[in-house]
């Protein structure tokens, strides 16, 4: 549902695209309302791992008001100050860290001491981008923007499959008094793919066997590939058991693409599923985003559309691949809190219009009020 505005507080309707709608509030200081949360739902209202979310939220902020209704269908949302520091959460197992660690990835430049942040839960599921193609792909976007020599840290030190999760990361982003605007336009060629082929509570056999099948399709396209394995027993395998593979293609240009499958062996719903095949759909996955081409990958859309709003008041110009639905909900969403209007221009290469799109905007010369001044 489009935003409506009374008495300076932005109104939507509905479940989706709460997070992002939560992030953006954070940011530009703007208090949000989100009503008839799931109301015709067997269990209306928000969700656990939602609510999960916004306690992050409050942990990260200082002075952020939160009310939310008895039957959990109305929310609002009146955002703090941004902090940071050193923060420990427990994320719900609903859905996986990354979930989580891309909402802190967005907020992290702009608070005002460094964040240095463990998340504990899923870090690899079906739903959402594991923690590998998170440090593969959406960490060299961030650093992109942020200016300085500023060090981001991402280490992976336990991991857990669904349901019961048992992983753990850390991340450590410095803040950054602006952000930079970026000219992003040539995608380059694959010169190689890496990856790592985890395997969790089962025989490291497995992780063999995925990478094997992986290299298969792979092989065919560009003769370096090299898939690294992590058997995980122990202290560092958390609760439950499972196996899976991410992958990522790296550029002349540096670009980065990312494909994934993962396979829990105690969640209801899952097939029964054999390494080889987990090995193939990852590798397919990795192909397509490679032909959907552009300069980001397609699940950071947002995150870098985010960046380009909030950067200097000067253009910034990046080639995407065929924009994904929640990313057009999120410009739409950007313009009503901050104003920023982006041009979409599809690509055209010698008189030949491609899939990919142009996305131009000018930033909002965001500043972080938090950071000192030196």
């Amino acid at each position: 549902m489009p935003a409506e505005r009374k008495n300076n507080v932005l109104t939507y309707e509905g479940c989706n695209y709460l997070r992002y709608r939560l992030l953006l509030s954070t940011l530009s200081g703007k208090p949000v309302r989100i009503t008839n949360i799931r109301v015709k739902d067997d269990y209306p209202g928000v969700k656990e791992y939602e609510v999960s979310f916004i306690r992050l939220l409050d942990k990260i902020t200082n002075g952020s008001r939160i009310e939310l209704n008895e039957t959990g269908t109305n929310l609002y949302y009146n955002p703090g100050l941004l902090y940071g520091g050193e923060l420990e959460h427990d994320c719900s197992v609903q859905r996986g860290i990354g979930y989580y660690l891309e909402g802190i990835m967005m907020l992290a430049p702009f608070c005002k001491k460094t964040v240095d942040i463990k998340l504990r839960g899923i870090t690899n599921n079906t739903i959402d981008p594991s923690v590998d193609r998170l440090k593969a792909c959406a960490v060299p976007i961030l650093k992109k923007f942020l200016s300085g020599d500023n060090e981001v840290i991402f280490t992976i030190n336990k991991r857990g499959a669904a349901p019961l999760g048992g992983g753990e990361i850390k991340f450590k982003c410095p803040p950054s008094r602006n952000l930079r605007s970026i000219q992003f336009q040539n995608s380059g060629m694959v010169k190689r793919i890496r990856g790592t082929a985890c395997s969790i509570r089962v025989s490291p056999a497995i992780a063999n066997r995925i990478v094997e099948s992986a290299k298969g399709i792979l092989l065919n396209f560009l003769p370096d590939v090299y898939i690294y394995t992590d058997h995980c027993k122990g202290a560092s395998s958390g609760k439950s058991p499972g196996f899976g593979v991410s992958l990522s293609a790296e550029t002349t240009t540096d670009v980065i693409f990312g494909g994934e499958a993962f396979s829990p062996l105690m969640t209801a719903a899952s097939l029964p599923c054999v390494p080889e095949d987990i090995g193939k759909e990852a590798a397919m996955k990795l192909v397509n985003e490679i032909y959907r081409n552009g300069c980001v990958d397609s699940p950071f859309q947002a995150m870098t559309a985010m960046f380009m709003a909030l950067g200097r008041k000067d253009v910034s110009k990046v080639v995407t691949g065929p924009l994904s639905p929640a990313m057009i909900q999120f410009l739409r969403d950007l313009r009503d809190f901050f104003g920023v209007v982006f041009k979409i221009d599809p690509l055209k290469e010698e008189d030949e219009i491609l899939e990919q799109v142009v996305l131009t905007c000018i930033g909002v010369g965001y500043t972080n009020i938090n950071k000192r001044t030196l």
